[in-house]
């Protein structure tokens, strides 16, 4: 490994684009239980595409409401403040992720789509295991990958040895790591510190492949590595790593996963899929 290139990838980190600005400014508002929705319509209300984009994936079938949602405060009474800055979140990140990713052959549209892939399960599990839902799921789920967007460039330059690795049976992220200096989930990581994003959703990112490694153990990481391993099983966004990862058996174990389990949320993901990548993608035409 080069320390010139680890130095090169971090200052990549360094100059990577801003988070979309309503959802830096709301980003502040996620830790804050006295948050309200008259603060939360101040930051969309000037920007009609992205606040139309709430609008739509709040109205989706994933959601089920019973009654449209046809406002900006009745989406935030309906939804809770929480989720809500959540959904607006995902939103932006669209303008960030649906793109190509080189280096791991994904074209347009495979990175997200994958992520989104991965937030549907990561809620799917939730509910199939029974536990309490955390808004901040989706989100970490979402943004899993992220940093493929700066490593994939890197991951190009250094194919071949990526490939030899991989023929020894080495994990991708191993090979990241022993020839970059770093792998994608770390830059990830590092990429939502400079956002300042929420230490529970730069953990999550940042052991979402190592979830036996983390300290303390934590149910989200464990929900975004298994809910990232369903879809890669199920075919969902495969790049050049495609399935070379190895699932953490801590994991499936502390939440206490079944064979049932994975059958139900891999068939309820691949319903979702499409319609949230769709009702997900901001049209910045309008934004």
């Amino acid at each position: 490994m080069s320390q010139d290139r680890l130095t090169d990838i971090l200052a990549s980190v360094s100059s990577f684009p801003s988070m979309p600005g309503a959802a830096a400014r709301l980003l502040t508002m996620l830790e804050d239980p006295e948050v309200t929705a008259a603060e939360i319509e101040d930051v969309l209300r000037f920007d009609p595409g992205l606040t139309a984009g709430v609008l739509r994936l709040a109205n989706s079938s994933y959601f089920g409401f019973a009654h449209r949602i046809g406002s900006l405060r009745q989406a935030i009474v309906t939804l809770g403040s929480k989720q809500l800055v959540q959904m607006v979140m995902a939103t932006c990140m669209s303008t960030v992720m649906n793109r190509d990713v080189q280096g791991y052959d994904m074209g347009a549209g495979d990175l997200w789509r994958h992520s989104i892939a991965v937030a549907v399960a990561a809620e799917g599990l939730v509910r199939s295991l029974g536990l309490a839902p955390e808004e901040e799921i989706f989100t970490a789920a979402l943004l899993h990958d992220v940093g493929k967007l700066v490593l994939g460039a890197y991951v190009k330059e250094t194919q071949g040895d990526m490939m030899r690795g991989a023929d020894d049976e080495e994990e991708f992220q191993e090979a990241e790591q022993r020839i970059l200096g770093a792998d994608h989930a770390e830059i990830g990581a590092r990429i939502l510190e400079t956002w300042s994003f929420p230490e529970r959703i730069i953990t999550a990112v940042r052991f979402h492949h190592r979830p036996d490694a983390a300290e303390p153990a934590d149910a989200m990481i464990d929900l975004v590595h298994v809910g990232n391993m369903l879809c890669r099983m199920i075919g969902v966004g495969i790049g050049r790593d495609g399935l070379q990862y190895a699932p953490a058996p801590g994991a499936t174990q502390r939440l206490g996963l079944k064979t049932t389990h994975l059958e139900k949320v891999a068939s309820d993901t691949l319903k979702w899929i499409d319609e949230l990548a769709d009702k997900l993608t901001l049209d910045t035409d309008n934004g």
